[in-house]
């Protein structure tokens, strides 16, 4: 990537460069100096060919970030609600007829290679060291225009991009991701946090004097003067202190009294029309109650404060609770995802059922985010906070009054748990009434679409789209899933199927894990990635079965995210191993055994992660058994038990999580008055903190315990060609066998 020195080789100043295009790049090429830069930064040993450059190249904008994708970043005019009303039934028609043609195409797709990539939300923040406070910096656009323009010379020269970044819902978030995603070898478990800890210093040195980013959600959101630049609220009241109101938009998108506009990410349509729509289809604002944490000196009742005359704050703040009404109080909080690809469409349908039982477990494990708007909540996780952030229920959805335009009562935000699971065996565990468009049903069904994923999508698709562009209503439903995803991508669940998309051959079936909270260094995240991988790989191995009664995983959500619950609750889990004979890839067809209520019992994390001493091995010790029976070389086999030590002594407790480190650290603090209120100088001395442990200035055993990886950001060369070697010999091993046995049966 371009150093800051680097840079000014292009020109003047960066801002001043021209975009670039095809019939004048070699001109404009030398004439800038851009060619030779773009030269430089390839090793000497390496051709270049100028030829390709310009073939590569088209009409580029350095500048702009409009071609990034983040979910569905369609280029476009966004249709308010009132616009988007009369055509959601056609989308709807059509986003169905495109997943049945995309599906029949594709189901017979195999032999895809494990893949794999995790996304990372940062926040910018900026200190006033003499005030000691800390805000948000709103400068993640101008940080992503850097960045394209960066990502964008790479793909003109045929450069490799190592790291690729997207908005976010925040003016002051970006995501990162690797470039390419990690492969099937077991040595690039031992690359991923070298490219984490990359990634964090790719934005560190575009930041200005004072101004950090930090992989977490930020503790003071919505709280006064909480931005930089200086913002104002757009509420619907016009009876408003004037330093409070932005007098250029008293109809703001969200029309919050505590988080601005410009807090939203803005340079995309997208972010502020979805605040718009959400808002608009529910016919009010959202409205979040976080149980506040009743420390000594906590009034009873409490009572959050409303620095506004607002009739929904009114109507909606519950006694005991923190109050909230923006999207932003949800989606502005950071989270780590991983998405795997797997060898073939029922491999994802069965490891997205496998995995939704453990999405609990690593939600509480990974528990981070304690204080709300400056406040202890008595929660240690985001996931409700989200959830109520985007709920777009009508007030007959959500059974508060008769339905008479709506269609259905919906228990849950379209960001919740899961309701049901999709592969064929797993039904006989879904135990409650699961909603769904009968209509799309229908069409599924008759689009030749099996009955569980019939009802699995027809459920997804009560949900309205929300974010439609005029100029995309006409699809050619042969070509595009684009109808489909505006509804797939707005259901916000904790597992998602996510089918290939119809113009990139490379990508195949893939499952998305999104319950984990970020974590603070990157060792944490590349901990918690490498264990879900590996436990995708132990799934798929052993052919073992975690499913529960899908209620029961709704049930542990909850108590997932109490505070504490890694210590204090009990969660449902099979009490022993079992296996699946209708697992992919077997040659029996028997269903899965009927749901047994024996079979189920309540346990703790400790006892999940590190097994029970009796009937539960524990989900560590089955990986240790997985890696015993494969060949990793010594620095990578070193580094998965590091991760594996971390995740189980914070599993016992022996290590604390984020959540309850900082709960710690504010009731330690001398500015701390035991009234659950977390005060700007404590704020800045937590972040402070965990800023230096982030960046390894500090360390902090209670929380990272004495651990040290050996990561690299490459993996040898002998060690890539014996696992190759490996992989090969598997694969012509398993074709032989297949040809042997259509040789016996024929």
């Amino acid at each position: 990537m371009f150093s800051r020195r680097e840079y000014y080789v292009l020109g003047n100043k960066l801002e001043t460069i021209k975009p670039i295009t095809s019939s004048s790049l070699l001109a404009e090429a030398q004439n800038r100096a851009l060619f030779l830069c773009l030269l430089k930064r390839h090793q000497p040993s390496r051709s270049f060919h100028l030829s390709s450059y310009v073939r590569a190249s088209r009409c580029y904008d350095l500048f702009t970030v409009a071609s990034s994708r983040m979910g569905l970043l369609t280029k476009g005019s966004p249709l308010s609600w009132d616009e988007t009303v009369p055509y959601v039934d056609y989308i709807k028609k059509h986003g169905i007829e495109q997943f049945i043609t995309l599906y029949h195409r594709l189901k017979g797709r195999q032999g895809d290679q494990l893949k794999w990539g995790d996304e990372i939300e940062y926040t910018i923040i900026k200190y006033d060291h003499e005030k000691k406070k800390v805000r948000v910096s709103l400068r993640a656009e101008e940080l992503l225009n850097r960045l394209s323009a960066e990502e964008q010379v790479n793909a003109m020269v045929g450069t490799e991009n190592r790291f690729l970044w997207r908005p976010e819902f925040a003016a002051y978030m970006v995501e990162g991701t690797p470039g390419v995603p990690y492969g099937g070898l077991m040595a690039c478990f031992n690359i991923v946090e070298s490219n984490m800890i990359r990634r964090r210093a790719e934005i560190v040195r575009l930041l200005k004097k004072d101004e950090s980013v930090l992989s977490i959600s930020f503790p003071s959101l919505g709280s006064f003067d909480f931005t930089v630049p200086e913002t104002r609220v757009s509420p619907d009241d016009v009876n408003v202190p004037e330093t409070r109101v932005s007098p250029d938009d008293v109809n703001g998108a969200g029309r919050s009294i505590f988080f601005p506009d410009e807090a939203i990410f803005g340079g995309h349509p997208r972010f502020k029309n979805l605040v718009k729509n959400i808002r608009g289809r529910r016919g009010e604002k959202v409205a979040i109650n976080v149980p506040v944490f009743k420390d000594k000196n906590t009034p009873s009742p409490f009572m959050d404060k409303i620095p506004i005359d607002d009739e929904d704050a009114k109507r909606n703040c519950k006694p005991d609770h923190i109050y909230m009404d923006h999207m932003g109080f949800g989606m502005g909080c950071c989270c780590l995802q991983v998405t795997f690809q797997a060898v073939n469409v029922e491999e994802a349908r069965w490891l997205y059922d496998q995995l939704t039982p453990i999405t609990p477990i690593l939600l509480a494990l990974s528990a981070s985010t304690p204080v709300f708007k400056s406040y202890l909540a008595d929660v240690d996780s985001r996931w409700d906070i989200i959830s109520a952030s985007v709920d777009d229920r009508t007030v007959e959805e959500r059974g508060l009054v008769p339905l008479k335009n709506s269609k259905f009562v919906l228990d849950k935000s379209r960001y919740d748990t899961t309701d049901c699971y999709i592969y064929p065996c797993s039904v006989g565990y879904n135990d409650i009434p699961l909603e769904y468009d009968e209509s799309i049903y229908q069409q599924l069904r008759k689009g030749d679409i099996d009955e569980p994923l019939s009802k699995h999508i027809a459920h997804m698709f009560i949900r309205d789209p929300l974010q439609v562009f005029r100029e995309r209503l006409e699809q050619d439903d042969t070509k595009s899933t684009e109808h489909f995803e505006t509804i797939q991508s707005s259901n916000w669940m904790n597992m998602r199927f996510k089918p290939p998309p119809p113009d990139a051959s490379e990508i195949g079936w893939r499952v998305e894990f999104r319950p984990t909270e970020v974590q603070l260094t990157d060792f944490e995240n590349a901990a918690y990635c490498c264990f879900v991988v590996l436990l995708t790989r132990v799934i798929v191995s052993f052919r073992l079965t975690f499913l529960l009664p899908i209620s029961k995983v709704t049930e542990n959500m909850k108590r997932a995210q109490k505070r504490d619950a890694v210590l204090k609750e009990k969660f449902f889990f099979r009490r022993g191993l079992a296996n699946c004979d209708t697992a992919p890839d077997t040659k029996k067809t028997a269903n899965c055994k009927t749901p047994d209520d024996n079979d189920v019992v309540e346990m703790s994390i400790a006892e999940i992660i590190n097994g029970d001493g009796h009937e539960f091995p524990g989900l560590v010790p089955l990986i240790r058994q997985f890696l015993d029976s494969a060949d990793v070389d010594v620095d990578t086999r070193c580094t998965i038990s590091q991760y594996l030590n971390f995740i189980q002594k914070r599993a016992s407790g022996e290590i604390q999580t984020l959540a309850h480190w900082m709960r710690e650290f504010i009731h330690n603090h001398p500015q701390y008055k035991q009234d659950s209120y977390v005060c700007d100088e404590i704020v800045y001395d937590l972040v402070r903190s965990m800023d230096d442990i982030s960046k390894g200035i500090s360390h902090c055993e209670k929380l990272l315990g004495c651990f040290r990886s050996k990561t690299d950001q490459l993996i040898p060369l002998a060690v890539r060609r014996a696992e190759e070697s490996l992989i090969i010999g598997k694969a012509l091993r398993k074709a032989s066998e297949a040809a042997k046995t259509q040789v016996n049966k024929s």
